[in-house]
């Protein structure tokens, strides 16, 4: 009731410093609840719009909102205005930080480090951004153009973005018929051995270097996964499984070529 009164007072006709920079300087020297209270208001468009950057997200958007408002709060208590900077400069990067680590923390399905999820991230928000410039989907050099960053540190992000999305294999095949068989059915059963074999005969003819050898071996051999062999080589799994990729095209090129000799 009291903080209820406080702000129609702030309010109030001839009241003194009821435009924002003037409410930031006594929220800052008095720590008023009130005051605090009245600016998270003003404010609150300010933490909606960074929240529907990420709109198209997983996450409600009311979650989403709610969660920039906890940066609107982390901001006004830690913004000092004696430093000559304006609030929105400084709360901006506060709300999308929080709403980062949101998501890195909370939401993403798949782990994966903390770098690479910020770089995924800012991929995500200059992708959409271009589009909404262009009115098509960006390609990779565009987007590494944007962020000032290389062609291939933006395919990884892609490539994380599409890892770590999760789907359960109860949802039906067709989205549109709730009726039909669930995602399960179609998965095969596995061939105990099948890739150990096929590895085993492609490899034998294929220009694979020592290093691709290696993690072949690794995987189909040994039976590690490729955060196993990230860890025996010294490496990130998104180096693994490039590393691997690059063998596998190798061995199926190899394969190919075989079946195109014997006509």
């Amino acid at each position: 009731m009291a903080s209820t009164l406080k702000t129609h007072a702030l309010d109030a006709p001839g009241a003194p410093h009821t435009d924002e920079n003037g409410l930031l300087i006594r929220f800052a020297r008095t720590r008023d609840p009130a005051l605090k209270e009245e600016l998270v208001k003003r404010f609150l468009p300010l933490a909606r719009s960074l929240a529907l950057r990420y709109r198209g997200a997983s996450e409600q958007l009311e979650d989403l909102i709610q969660v920039a408002s906890l940066g609107l709060v982390k901001a006004l208590d830690g913004f000092d205005p004696e430093r000559g900077r304006s609030f929105i400069a400084y709360a901006a990067p506060t709300i999308l930080g929080e709403l980062r680590r949101h998501f890195r923390d909370r939401v993403w399905e798949v782990r994966l480090p903390r770098g690479l999820q910020e770089r995924t991230m800012a991929v995500q928000e200059a992708a959409q951004k271009l589009a909404e410039e262009f009115g098509h989907t960006p390609t990779v050099a565009q987007i590494a153009q944007r962020l000032e960053i290389s062609e291939e540190e933006v395919a990884e992000a892609l490539q994380a973005d599409e890892a770590r999305r999760t789907l359960s294999l109860d949802v039906p095949r067709d989205r549109a018929d709730a009726e039909s068989a669930p995602m399960v059915e179609t998965v095969g059963g596995s061939e105990p051995g099948y890739d150990k074999v096929e590895a085993q005969l492609a490899a034998e003819g294929a220009p694979l270097d020592d290093r691709e050898r290696f993690v072949l071996q690794l995987r189909f051999e040994e039976d590690l996964n490729q955060y196993e062999i990230g860890r025996r080589l010294g490496v990130s799994q998104m180096q693994v499984s490039r590393i691997m990729r690059r063998a596998l095209r190798k061995l199926l090129e190899a394969v190919q070529g075989d079946v195109a000799e014997d006509g």
